[in-house]
């Protein structure tokens, strides 16, 4: 896409991840969409998985950070019996055993052993770097891949469906989960092995009830309607309070000085200017001084949640 064509956009994008696409592609795609001169995503996704991915253009951008670390929430479906050496689908076949009796609350309760903060090896083909290489590239090589177990959170886990040797669940969980390992590890644990067979993204704090988009549906409107798919930029930060500035304020913190508020509690805000733009990223600290963590320049016109929205 040349530069010349590319325009400043600034929102966020529920985009419906098909399954296939990497996310990056899937970003690319509908950078190229909307022309957007600047554009990222809130955390990957397999390309096996579908599901919700938000895009943030523009300013947004700057608010991708701060998703990443989300709750998030899966539904995922696990063939047992069948370990693969990606940990789904997408794999070799390493090892095929026969499955033990097994009966729905047999399931619920080696899925339950799983929620609380646990130790987790994330997969081998996986796009954590060790001295700036993908694991995946160097599983590719035929290099000997050893990761570290690290601490995540599985908030939730509940079992769906049980179809031998298939069964389904919903899990919530915290960032750096790898639904793929749980998989894996319950397969492990039920002494049979297992390999995730399907995954969807359902959604990510702090959209919790996400109206979704397809690529084809972007692609088929016309676009000067696509930007009215877009969320404002300060639909990522809803669930900070926010605090409302007056001129002197916004002057102050436009040139990124802190201001007095003594009156609010310590911890993170969304700052709006006295226009009602969002204006910054800002966190009140032991100083009593209301301090910029990130500023976002908004054109006027900018779309816009509302301050108590």
């Amino acid at each position: 896409m040349s530069r010349k064509f590319r325009r400043p956009v600034h929102g966020i994008l529920l985009l419906d991840k098909p399954q296939g696409l990497s996310s990056n592609q899937a970003l690319q795609a509908a950078r190229r969409l909307y022309r957007a001169a600047k554009a990222g995503h809130t955390g990957s996704l397999d390309p096996m998985a579908t599901g919700l991915l938000p895009l943030c253009f523009g300013e947004a951008t700057k608010v991708a950070g701060w998703l990443l670390g989300s709750r998030k929430a899966y539904e995922a479906e696990c063939l047992l019996g069948v370990t693969t050496s990606t940990d789904d689908a997408e794999g070799e076949v390493r090892q095929r055993q026969p499955l033990p009796p097994l009966e729905e609350g047999v399931l619920r309760k080696a899925l339950q052993a799983f929620t609380g903060t646990i130790e987790q090896v994330p997969p081998a083909f996986s796009a954590l770097k060790r001295d700036g290489v993908p694991m995946y590239v160097r599983a590719r090589r035929g290099e000997d891949v050893h990761l570290e177990a690290r601490r995540v959170e599985i908030h939730a886990i509940e079992l769906l469906d049980w179809q031998s040797p298939r069964l389904r669940f919903r899990v919530t969980c915290g960032s750096g989960t790898y639904v793929r390992s749980l998989a894996r590890d319950l397969g492990e644990a039920l002494g049979c092995g297992a390999h995730l067979t399907a995954l969807r993204r359902l959604w990510v704090d702090p959209f919790t009830a996400p109206a979704m988009h397809a690529l084809e549906t972007v692609e088929a409107l016309a676009p000067a309607n696509r930007d009215l798919l877009l969320l404002p930029v300060d639909a990522g930060l809803q669930a900070l309070p926010a605090v409302h500035l007056d001129a002197a304020a916004t002057l102050a913190m436009s040139h990124g000085q802190g201001v007095e508020r003594t009156n609010l509690e310590e911890g993170r805000y969304r700052a709006y200017a006295d226009d009602g733009r969002l204006l910054a990223l800002a966190e009140r600290r032991s100083d009593g001084l209301l301090h910029v963590l990130r500023g976002f320049n908004l054109p006027e016109n900018a779309l816009r949640a509302g301050p108590e929205a």
